[in-house]
């Protein structure tokens, strides 16, 4: 175990607590059991470090990663045996979907160490999601998603702002004092902000990998795909990516992959879990709901410029922006007159010479236009609604 402390006391030295994200303060870190999971680098592995860096000490705390090559020739179970007897009270296991039967062995930990409390981390969401049905009463899972606009004024900029709920949003109550021009940062943000490593010159190399990694690796594992497979997934993907948004036409698609209906609705279902694409639907209810795919997205603005590059449709991205962001905290569905619709509210999307024509004038329907540094009436900027988490 000593290797494994001392690659914990590394990690921990260079670990940044300055900005923390979102989730950080709505986590039970004292739940006996808990999961975080979301798509590949939105950071989560940073923030259970600084967690464990301003809370905890490595007398009483330890953080592994599931792939560390010490679990060649030790089990989980095992280590979790012998940090419990030297008077260990947290564990944190990342990439935990990395290590074989991980389910059955965090069941074993749970009813075996009730002192023991036991925080995970999980890139691969498909993997994480089979598992943690298993462990559904057991462990308090949380679904983390990447940088909002506020998010990335912070970590970018150094800009601290509150976060604005949907109402103030909409009233236009909105007051950001050292930005001016909040226009330049807003372009910038859709084209590199989503990712915390996005400050990085290699965006578009890491952006790529994760994509290749997900559409290559994580999605055939969980679902016992073969290689073929994955090559019709890349190939949907494009699709997608081309798309103005996509309004899908299954018939078209199975007949173009040379697959069934059942079989691409699947696929759908498993780019969307794991973080590359969104599917708005007719009524509330999540992934897998009985609301009917109205049109599907690319996850993020940032997907969107690697995969499409110029040939990308503006306003494509400003439906992905606002898609993407207004859904951690809401539940948005299609709407028949407009773009969207959140709980009585209907939203459409356009640029700054976009019309009231497509909207009611009922004082609930709302124009969002990109272009704008402010609104009025029922005009509101579009980069506003990346300063709801």
């Amino acid at each position: 175990m000593q290797s494994l402390y001392q690659k914990f006391e590394t990690l921990l030295q260079h670990t940044p607590t300055q900005f923390k994200r979102y989730m950080y303060d709505k986590i039970s870190w004292n739940s006996r059991m808990l999961g975080i999971i979301g798509p590949r680098g939105v950071g989560k592995t940073t923030m259970i470090l600084q967690y464990i860096k301003e809370n905890l000490t490595s007398k009483n705390a330890l953080y592994v990663a599931a792939d560390d090559m010490y679990f060649v020739e030790h089990r989980l179970v095992d280590l979790a045996d012998e940090f419990y007897k030297n008077a260990g009270e947290y564990l944190f296991i990342d990439e935990i979907h990395k290590y074989n039967d991980w389910s059955r062995e965090l069941k074993n930990i749970y009813d075996s160490f009730p002192a023991l409390k036991v925080a995970f981390t999980g890139s691969s969401v498909l993997d994480i999601l089979k598992g943690s049905a298993d462990l559904s009463r057991r462990a308090l899972i949380y679904n983390m998603q990447g940088l909002s606009f506020r998010e990335y004024l912070n970590l970018f900029h150094n800009v601290e702002t509150d976060v604005f709920s949907l109402q103030k949003i909409i009233d236009n109550n909105l007051i950001i004092k050292e930005i001016q021009h909040p226009l330049p940062l807003f372009n910038d943000y859709l084209k590199r902000g989503y990712y915390p490593f996005g400050h990085e010159n290699d965006l578009d190399i890491r952006l790529g990998q994760i994509i290749v990694q997900t559409l290559e690796t994580d999605i055939p594992q969980f679902a016992n795909l073969n290689v073929g497979t994955a090559r019709k997934l890349k190939r949907l993907l494009a699709v997608i990516a081309e798309s103005v948004p996509f309004k899908p036409n299954f018939s078209k698609i199975s007949e173009l992959l040379n697959v069934s209906r059942n079989s691409l609705d699947d696929y759908f279902l498993y780019m969307e879990k794991a973080g590359l694409i969104g599917q708005l639907r007719h009524e509330t209810g999540g992934i897998r709901s009985l609301g009917k795919v109205d049109k599907v997205y690319l996850d993020n603005p940032n997907i969107i410029f690697n995969l499409v590059g110029d040939k990308l449709n503006v306003g494509n991205v400003r439906e992905t922006f606002f898609f993407n962001q207004m859904r951690v905290n809401n539940d948005v569905i299609s709407s028949k007159d407009a773009d969207f619709v959140i709980d009585d509210f209907t939203f459409e999307i356009g640029g700054k010479n976009k019309q009231q024509n497509q909207i009611k004038k009922d004082g609930k329907s709302f124009i969002v236009k990109d272009d704008i540094e402010f609104g009025y009436l029922n005009v509101i900027p579009l980069w506003a609604f990346g300063l709801n988490y």
